[in-house]
């Protein structure tokens, strides 16, 4: 009844004499009955549980009795009013005198409210502090989310979701590193989990161009040790003095790939990440065999394959790569090879040159040459010869070889060619060896499944040139 109840109507008791409780509840329903009528008789009320039972607390002292009656009521105010007044009209408790009093008719609902408002004061003070996010922290959790779920295996091993069809492929240490490569857009990372080169790993690398992006201290040099002995690595870069590659914001790992090193600079040098940082001159970067000083950008951000095939500037920097370094690598001054970037196969199969710029370069020539480049490209490719011819920066014929011979001729040459003319194929393997001699132009009748595009080198086939063959 205490549930339901809408009141509770507590009353004040003193007898002249010991009584106890049953006497007191005797004299309430007894000399109540039928003061009030047969709608509010006590007894009934109670069988319809509008009246609740009768709480009686009685203490005898000094031959009087003191005590406190309580009755719960969900009756209505005016009904509840009369029934406690109705109380007060007992004179006798057993045979001793007795006087009762109402002191409260309590509003059960009004304390509940009063619960209610205290209760809500205190979770408005306290309740949210751990559940309220900003929007950064919002954004963060969304983005962690995100990047958690674009994580991959190969072989057990963390790694990105293009590592097992991507011709490229950068070995980091862990799986953090993993993870922050690809909140930079790259999605070709796998890493060695400790200082132990997994087999996994070393036999992926021997047919793919592999980059070691390792930490900052003695643990990146020994993992680079072991890297070397059993795989296959091609370049090599190093998070800044101290850092780890996991501490790295994008920008910071996108500078530190730009300035990766071919591996043979750093095979023999004691202190490798010196040798990185500051590689000598004269040592053979892409840097130092491009001629003109034009260098490669790695800008290592995944194309999606759905990228539009027309790339240009503010394209690429919608999408991730990184604008001012694509900006310079067409005016011939990015950065380093682009050997680990992964671009998409559309962008790659368009040759990612314009017609009209492939059309000046074509027809450029140094002067007083005998022969201009397009001249070459119409005696080999034109005429179907079934050859390659490497040129030097002036138009000079350095070497003529078979077409399927282009890529050890390209690889042994010296001095690197300017541009190569070839009536065949271009294939990546060609392209990535172009690249690595800093080749400028190559020019050939098609190409193949190019997935990775060069930013430095130039990629020109017959019907980009509007060649008549």
């Amino acid at each position: 009844m205490e549930d339901t109840a809408k009141y509770l109507i507590h009353a004040t008791i003193a007898a002249d004499g010991v009584v106890e409780r049953s006497d007191v509840v005797g004299a309430v329903f007894g000399q109540t009955e039928g003061l009030l009528g047969e709608e509010l008789d006590l007894r009934d009320l109670q069988q319809s549980s509008k009246v609740g039972r009768i709480d009686v607390s009685i203490e005898s002292e000094n031959g009087q009795s003191f005590g406190e009656v309580t009755v719960a009521s969900s009756l209505d105010k005016v009904e509840t009013a009369i029934l406690a007044a109705a109380l007060e009209t007992i004179t006798r408790v057993g045979p001793c005198r007795a006087s009762v009093e109402v002191t409260q008719i309590e509003d059960v609902r009004a304390t509940k409210r009063r619960e209610v408002v205290d209760r809500a004061k205190e979770l408005l003070a306290g309740g949210f502090e751990e559940t309220a996010l900003s929007s950064d922290e919002v954004l963060e959790e969304v983005r962690d989310a995100a990047r958690i779920e674009g994580i991959a295996e190969y072989e057990g091993l963390p790694a990105g979701p293009r590592v097992r069809d991507s011709d490229a492929i950068i070995v980091v240490e862990g799986r953090a590193d993993v993870l922050t490569l690809l909140d930079a857009g790259i999605k070709n990372g796998i890493a060695v989990e400790g200082t132990n080169v997994p087999e996994a790993v070393a036999d992926l690398s021997q047919d793919r161009t592999v980059t070691a992006f390792l930490d900052g201290d003695r643990g990146g040099e020994l993992i680079l040790r072991e890297l070397g002995q059993v795989g296959d690595v091609d370049y090599v870069a190093f998070a800044p003095a101290g850092e780890s590659v996991e501490d790295l914001d994008r920008s910071a790992v996108l500078d530190a790939l730009r300035g990766k090193v071919p591996y043979e600079t750093l095979a023999e040098e004691p202190n490798a990440r010196e040798v990185a940082r500051d590689p000598p001159s004269g040592s053979p970067t892409t840097e130092s065999s491009t001629p003109g000083g034009a260098t490669e950008d790695p800008s290592p951000t995944e194309e999606d394959a759905d990228t539009d095939a027309d790339v240009d500037v503010s394209a690429e920097a919608d999408a991730g790569v990184d604008a001012s370094a694509e900006a310079d690598a067409r005016s011939g001054t990015s950065d380093d090879e682009n050997a680990n970037v992964e671009t998409s196969a559309e962008t790659a199969d368009d040759g990612d040159v314009s017609t009209e710029e492939d059309d000046d370069a074509i027809a450029a020539a140094g002067p007083g040459d005998t022969k201009s480049v397009r001249d070459h490209v119409s005696d080999v490719v034109a005429a179907g010869t079934g050859r390659a011819r490497l040129l030097g920066q002036s138009g000079e014929v350095l070497a003529e070889v078979d077409a399927a011979a282009a890529f050890d001729a390209l690889e042994d040459a010296d001095p690197p060619p300017h541009a190569v003319v070839l009536d065949g194929e271009i294939s990546q393997r060609l392209l990535d060896i172009a690249a690595q001699r800093g080749v400028s132009q190559v020019f050939g009748r098609s190409t193949g499944s190019v997935v990775k595009q060069p930013i430095g080198t130039r990629v020109t086939t017959v019907e980009d040139a509007a060649v008549e063959a």
